[in-house]
């Protein structure tokens, strides 16, 4: 699904439709295609779909932190002029964590939150998976490891991990980024968190387990969880039908 990108001072982002605003934020190896699922059902529904893209390559290599990428959505969220409790924030993976921390530390800004392969409790979610430069077959493999089905691990996403762990500008910046990402555990932070959470994971995801999801519901004090059978750590990429389902009837749930 091709939309053209809105470049904006410093942000450069998808927008499409009209209605209460959900920002999507994208994982360290993810890019925007991996939510048209998404794009294609909620704008047609009621939703203002925005997806940013995070400068997860190009912050100085200093700054590339869990806490500098939710700095910068921050700044996009009031760029865009939402302040009271307007914006639903929904992260996979990194971009999970990134609206976590965001909603722990701008809590006036976020309504709802919606979490799917989170990393943010689970210290193996980030840093097992880099990587071995220059071995395609090897990324090949670790890239079918995020799906059920190995088949979604098309060559075009593979073409695009091999390219990033290639690239050594990148590369460093990945590294930075899981290690950040491992170090800012939000167990103590999640019991503080009253922003209602619908947490929708995949019942076979090898990278965030079970468990993990379980530890969020656990800990997160309103906070509903969705699960979604023969699915890994990308519902909304592997099951689209079923996680717009899923995540629609909570936001009409919610009254959101």
């Amino acid at each position: 699904m091709k939309h053209e990108l809105i470049k904006d001072g410093k942000f450069s982002y998808l927008e499409i439709g009209e209605g209460t605003p959900i920002i999507i934020l994208h994982g360290l190896m993810g890019g925007l295609s991996n939510f048209d699922g998404v794009v294609s059902f909620f704008p047609k529904n009621g939703y203002k779909v925005l997806i940013p893209e995070l400068p997860l390559y190009t912050m100085p290599i200093v700054k590339t932190s869990i806490g500098a990428f939710t700095r910068y959505l921050n700044d996009f969220i009031e760029h865009l002029g939402y302040h009271n409790k307007e914006a639903i924030l929904l992260g996979n993976s990194l971009g999970g964590h990134i609206a976590l921390l965001c909603t722990k530390m701008f809590p006036e800004k976020v309504k709802g939150l919606v979490i799917t392969g989170s990393s943010g409790l689970y210290e193996n979610a980030m840093g097992e998976s880099y990587p071995k430069r220059g071995d395609y077959e090897y990324i090949r493999k670790k890239a079918e490891n995020v799906f059920y089905d190995p088949s979604i691990a098309t060559k075009e996403i593979v073409d695009e991990v091999y390219e990033t762990v290639n690239d050594r500008n990148k590369l460093i910046r990945t590294l930075a980024s899981a290690k950040s990402a491992i170090r800012h555990n939000m167990a103590k932070d999640l019991p503080n968190m009253t922003t209602p959470t619908c947490i929708i994971w995949g019942k076979n995801d090898n990278v965030t387990p079970p468990e993990v999801a379980e530890d969020f519901h656990k800990l997160l004090p309103d906070s509903n969880l969705y699960w979604i059978d023969k699915c890994g750590h990308a519902p909304m990429m592997e099951h689209p039908e079923d996680f717009n389902k899923l995540l629609y009837n909570w936001l009409q749930e919610r009254n959101f």
